[in-house]
């Protein structure tokens, strides 16, 4: 008898098991960044592909991530001194993306756990490197605070817990607001269904932010032809110098 039930346990671990997987839709994959660009709002969209009926508990929750283009960041601290606000303290962060926007179908906390967090680098603290700091700095994790803060404040780094829809356990959507102060590259895309906190499947893809028009040739040519862009700019400073000069001497008349 107990030989009978060791062989069945041992056939129903041979199975596969029941899978879900992200079949994944953009309402664009690019974004153009011209002379009159004031940002742009990105549609993700898709399904849930299983191979067996999906477990009535725990509940599947989905989480999106956009994530611009990362580049060292020099954080500092300015105190009053005598009256005067002077740079103080300063902590350089390893790399921090330009943008980055976390959606959730729910609560980060009850959708991700924090050894997954963690693993992956989801929530926007966990997307900030910073290895470490100066000795005399105690308190470095604030300097990482404060850069969270501002970029907040300037819609580049987003926290949309419960903006993700989720149909029959099925189908979902979101929809990511783009700032027009985007950073020129890839935009990394990443979506996690989860259980229990645990990451279940994920998918992967990129969103390409390009300047075109004016900007890309005012942007190429500051690369490639930095002296020829400084006298451009030194001309047109000087002929919007003279212009305003003109105007003045007209409207004196």
């Amino acid at each position: 008898m107990h030989r009978i039930l060791l062989a069945a346990v041992l056939c129903l671990a041979a199975l596969p098991a029941a899978s879900e997987e992200v079949v994944l839709g953009l309402s664009s994959d690019t974004v153009s960044i011209n002379t009159n660009f004031d940002g742009s709002e990105i549609l993700v969209f898709g399904a849930i592909k299983r191979d067996a009926p999906f477990p009535a508990e725990p509940p599947m929750h989905v989480i999106v991530t956009v994530s611009g283009p990362s580049e060292p960041v020099t954080v500092r601290r300015k105190e009053k001194k005598f009256g005067i606000w002077v740079n103080t303290d300063a902590v350089e962060i390893d790399s921090a993306p330009s943008f980055y926007a976390v959606s959730t179908s729910t609560l980060l906390g009850f959708a991700l756990s924090d050894t997954e967090d963690v693993r992956h680098r989801v929530s926007i603290p966990r997307a900030i490197r910073s290895v470490g700091a100066p000795a005399n700095i105690v308190n470095s994790e604030t300097f990482t605070q404060a850069l969270i803060r501002i970029k907040s404040r300037s819609n580049l780094y987003q926290l949309n817990e419960g903006t993700v829809s989720v149909d029959e356990q099925t189908l979902f959507r979101t929809s990511i607001a783009l700032p027009a102060a985007l950073t020129e590259g890839d935009y990394k895309t990443r979506i996690f269904l989860t259980r229990g906190g645990d990451v279940v499947s994920q998918y992967e893809t990129s969103i390409y932010v390009r300047k075109v028009g004016m900007e890309r040739w005012l942007f190429t040519l500051s690369r490639e032809q930095s002296f020829l862009y400084g006298l451009l700019s030194l001309a047109i400073a000087i002929f919007a110098g003279w212009g305003a000069s003109a105007v003045f001497s007209l409207l004196r008349r």
